[in-house]
């Protein structure tokens, strides 16, 4: 059985991003991959039932580990809380995973809930800060690797290494 991956419906060509739009990184492997089946395509925010579009969200000056634990806040652009929507989020993007028998993930970067290397700072003043979002917490700390759209060579590199 090949390997799975959990990727960012955003990242598939899906317009499910908070304003509606996608971020298609739709390259050869990916396609490869799409095609051999070992793609489980999942936005973890519509999967928790926030719609599209949405206000946009930022954790308040944490990061994804921190809302985990419940000592920081995800909040709209509106200043409402949407803490709760993200956990969940955070936990159905878990459950996919797992219940795909995904080993990785390849998640949109700067997001709350799918960012690996960079997050918003809290501020909606459009700054980034090195930090996780929700899901990728919680999946890293259950074991599965996550890398961003702009790590593609590092995951083709590690998926050709679990190959061998």
């Amino acid at each position: 059985m090949k390997n799975k991956i959990l990727v960012s419906a955003c990242l598939m060509g899906f317009k499910v991003r908070y304003n509606g739009t996608e971020k298609a990184r739709l390259n050869t492997v990916l396609k490869q991959w799409q095609q051999e089946q070992r793609l489980v395509i999942h936005c973890p925010e519509l999967a928790a039932g926030l719609p599209t579009p949405r206000a946009s969200a930022e954790i308040l000056g944490s990061d994804g580990y921190q809302v985990m634990q419940n000592n920081a806040k995800v909040i709209e652009n509106t200043g409402n809380d949407v803490t709760a929507h993200y956990q969940l989020a955070a936990w159905l993007a878990l459950r996919t995973a797992l219940d795909s028998n995904c080993i990785v993930a390849l998640l949109t970067d700067k997001s709350p809930t799918c960012g690996s290397q960079y997050i918003y700072d809290g501020n909606f003043s459009g700054v980034t800060k090195q930090g996780e979002g929700v899901a990728t917490t919680l999946l890293r700390q259950h074991g599965i690797k996550v890398f961003s759209e702009n790590q593609l060579d590092e995951l083709i590199g590690w998926m050709d290494g679990k190959q061998g």
